[in-house]
């Protein structure tokens, strides 16, 4: 089968299509014929190796770990023999090692029934991106319904899910983006835009009871100034501090400063879990979300579609589609 790999730390030509033995599914696991996979900034931190602390996991010199992709869409061509909840010919979604590749094989409990009104392209793109979204306003803001929130990045991968949810949720939702997204933005629920590059939302006289920073454009003091007084500032973002902390420079910044302040200052990183993405197959299924994707890429593309994500505009999830020609 083909499959996306690499074995050296550095810019997108470093991934390969290659070929690479079919694997087969342990007892507790599932094999899926990959019809869709997406990309996230963890794939491109991981390619580059930086932050250097990446590598601590990774491989300090070179990759140990050679396969990347981890959002999965697919179809179940063939089950271990301790696999209770599928069987060869189910559509499922989740997640998994080496998403980028024909085939691949994950536990049963990484994947749930793909949602029938979804195409493999939507249910793909929902993983990793809406699970930030979820866990990050729901568990970590602890964001409730009437609350004002702010999304700061609110037409990215994670934001269009964000605003998705926090709708959901009950919220007064803001979502900050560019001009071009506005409508963007505002078709998939929020009730407020702002344009950041003609108002810095910072700087205006409204206060959140939940700022959701993806985007990471701001300090951490102005992040905070527009927070009210008992607000909570959600960190998923963060900007470039070099190679060794990377975007964890503001989320560690955080973390020592809430002892000290009446704000609640929160880091924030998802974690994959069944019962959350059953709740997501959930709103899915109902259509209360609605997953945005901005382009698909064949899979020999995965380097083109890593430097676009990389570029920073991309409107929603990037995605990745196998050509399989013999299934519809």
């Amino acid at each position: 089968m083909k499959a996306i790999v690499y074995t050296e730390y550095g810019q997108p030509d470093v991934l390969q299509l290659t070929d690479v033995p079919k694997p087969a599914p342990r007892e507790d696991e599932v094999l899926i014929r990959i019809r869709a996979a997406s990309v996230n900034p963890l794939d491109w931190h991981y390619m580059r190796g930086t932050p250097y602390l990446v590598r601590l996991g990774g491989g300090l010199r070179r990759p140990s770990i050679t396969r990347l992709g981890v959002d999965v869409a697919g179809r179940v061509e063939a089950v271990g023999g301790k696999v209770t909840q599928f069987q060869p010919g189910d559509d499922v979604f989740g997640w998994c090692k080496g998403a980028f590749a024909e085939y691949v094989c994950t536990s049963q409990d990484a994947v749930a029934p793909k949602p029938g009104r979804t195409t493999f392209e939507q249910a793909a793109a929902v993983p990793v991106a809406a699970f930030t979204a979820l866990q990050g306003l729901r568990d970590t803001g602890r964001l409730q319904a009437g609350q004002k929130v702010l999304i700061n990045g609110a037409a990215g991968g994670v934001g269009t899910f964000a605003v998705q949810i926090a709708r959901w949720l009950g919220a007064d939702v803001t979502g900050v983006s560019s001009t071009r997204n506005l409508d963007l933005v505002r078709s998939i629920g929020a009730h407020h835009v702002t344009d950041y590059t003609e108002v810095n939302f910072t700087q205006e006289r409204e206060r959140y009871n939940l700022v959701f920073d993806l985007a990471g454009n701001h300090s951490l003091t102005d992040l905070r100034r527009a927070l009210a007084a008992d607000g909570t500032l959600v960190l998923v973002g963060g900007p470039d501090n070099g190679r060794w902390l990377g975007p964890l420079m503001d989320p560690l910044k955080a973390v020592a400063l809430s002892p000290f302040v009446i704000q609640k200052l929160r880091p924030f990183l998802a974690h994959l879990r069944k019962d959350d993405l059953i709740v997501l197959r959930d709103l899915l299924e109902a259509g209360t979300v609605t997953p945005v994707v901005d382009r698909t890429y064949p899979l020999r593309d995965v380097p083109d579609a890593i430097r676009y994500l990389e570029e920073g505009h991309a409107r929603g999830k990037v995605v990745i589609a196998m050509e399989h020609r013999d299934e519809t």
